[in-house]
């Protein structure tokens, strides 16, 4: 075993906690290889159980100055920048136990290892459920979500994912355990950290625990789907944001994501009510109302068609397809949202807040996209993207004058640079 791993080994003294590279199945090690810069591979995984355990090793990181990779299911161990110089990869999946669940007062404690499909599953015993609709639910981990501020559709009506935070727990790059907010919702304690961590990917610590707010499941769903020209999808996604309708979920669809619908051919907008039997139904056939003044086509889902419209989406915007397929992040104003979707022949925004999905095979693409979205005051970053793309064009796009800041607020929190290095905005 190499001195890296036997100095970890016997940090902290558990079984199957350390796997040397050369060990890693091909497929684990192509994951990581995604995320890093350099040619040469980390020297080990290491498996955690406890947050003493994922403290003890990141102390001993420190001490070393060797750099960290942190994951956890590594669903997301792709998005962003690419990191430099990796010594170790830390994996928090095993920490994953569920802490508290205050079912009165709707908040949720989990260890960042549990992965989110497996919490909504416990949550939903109790009619219960954390308002977030993150990339590959079933691989996703509660500390991958928050690092990566993965919300999804449910923006619409939840906010993000900060939004929703109550409190962390995580591991400073010193190997000191840290805490933020608490287990309330009305909590005012402290520096407000839960708003940094989320989205900052791993570079300022690891998030180890996490408090959610949780919300009661509706009584009744259901999703009208409509197609059309963009000019009519305009100016019902504009009807929809100045109505007093209030969708979940709501967002605007491109061509080609119409056509792995099924549906008939133009842009798509999908709208989701959830809440009392009587409101769901009056607003799906305001909506279809709206649709028929307009000339689009409208159609309604319940039920089980219903859950598997979502899933299928949720799936087709999972599917990075080939190996050259390129997924970025945009933001845009809701009223650009048309106009950059016809540009596009794969994404996804929402009507909302401007965010969403786009993918491109062509690096030049996203260039031109870039452009167009800064135009509007909006950004396009790459999340996914073979390595030779992300060492040729800048990642994250960013133009704004904060820069300076967020160096003085990683130097503060990491000032050996060893957590996730370059994997930020600029470099950080």
């Amino acid at each position: 075993m190499n001195p890296i791993a036997s100095c970890l080994a016997s940090t902290i003294d558990a079984e199957n906690a350390i796997c040397l590279w050369e060990n890693l199945e091909h497929s684990q090690q192509k994951q990581i290889q995604q995320a890093i810069a350099s040619a040469n591979p980390p020297t080990c995984i290491v498996y955690p159980r406890t947050q003493r355990q994922l403290a003890a090793v990141i102390a001993e990181a420190h001490r070393h100055r060797w750099r960290v990779l942190p994951c956890g299911k590594r669903s997301k161990i792709n998005w962003g920048g690419l990191a430099t110089g990796i010594d170790i990869v830390v994996s928090t999946e095993r920490i994953n136990q569920l802490i508290a669940h205050a079912v009165g007062d709707l908040t949720v404690t989990v260890e960042a290892g549990m992965q989110f499909s497996q919490l909504q599953g416990i949550l939903a015993q109790a009619r219960q459920f954390i308002a977030l609709d993150p990339s590959k639910p079933e691989l996703a981990t509660i500390g991958g979500i928050v690092a990566t501020g993965d919300t999804g559709s449910l923006r619409q009506r939840y906010g993000s994912v900060r939004d929703q935070l109550l409190g962390i727990t995580f591991v400073r790059s010193d190997g000191q355990i840290a805490k933020a907010g608490g287990r309330v919702v009305k909590n005012v304690a402290g520096y407000d950290l839960m708003k940094l961590f989320a989205g900052a990917y791993g570079t300022l610590g690891i998030i180890s625990q996490v408090t959610f707010r949780v919300y009661p499941l509706q009584e009744a769903s259901s999703t009208v789907a409509l197609t059309g020209t963009p000019e009519a999808i305009c100016q019902a996604a504009a009807t929809l944001r100045n109505s007093a309708l209030t969708p979940t979920q709501a967002d605007l669809l491109s061509t080609q994501l119409v056509s792995e619908l099924g549906w008939n051919q133009g842009l798509g907008l999908i709208a989701r009510f959830q809440s009392i039997s009587e409101s769901v139904k009056e607003q799906s056939n305001r909506l279809l109302a709206v649709a028929e003044r307009l000339g689009l086509d409208g159609k309604i889902y319940v039920n089980e068609h219903e859950d598997h419209l979502w899933q299928r989406l949720r799936e087709l915007m999972d599917d990075l397809g080939k190996d050259s397929t390129i997924t970025c992040k945009i933001g845009v104003s809701p009223t650009a949202a048309v106009e950059v979707l016809t540009q596009t022949e794969m994404g996804l925004i929402h009507i909302g807040s401007g965010l969403g999905w786009l993918q491109f095979e062509d690096e030049k693409q996203i260039l031109k996209m870039r452009d167009r979205c800064q135009q509007h005051r909006g950004f396009v970053s790459i999340l996914t993207a073979s390595n030779q793309v992300k060492q040729a064009i800048d990642v994250w796009g960013y133009t704004g004058n904060s820069l300076h800041v967020m160096r003085q607020i990683k130097a503060q929190f990491d000032s050996k640079n060893i957590l996730n290095p370059g994997r930020f905005v600029g470099g950080i």
